[in-house]
């Protein structure tokens, strides 16, 4: 039970690593992107923080990408490692 409710928070660490990186950022450029600390970045990508819905747009918007592409795409993560 506990590991289902970590489940969308590590897939969307692992969308939004996967996300920066085809960006060509590193935390440091998409922190000072979306206007956030860098170890903020990390946390969430390790899947031990969730962004607040404010930051999630910021993050996309840094990204150039939608917020519900994140979403999605954190779905489709979630989906596949439950497969």
């Amino acid at each position: 039970m506990l590991g289902e409710s970590l489940a969308p928070k590590l897939a969307f660490g692992r969308v939004l690593r996967r996300l920066r990186k085809a960006a060509g950022f590193s935390q440091e450029r998409l922190a000072l992107e979306a206007d956030v600390r860098r170890t903020y970045i990390s946390l969430i990508e390790l899947g031990q923080h969730q962004p607040t819905i404010t930051t999630l747009f910021k993050l996309a918007a840094a990204l150039k990408q939608k917020p519900s592409d994140l979403i999605r795409e954190t779905e489709e993560e979630t989906a596949r490692s439950h497969g």
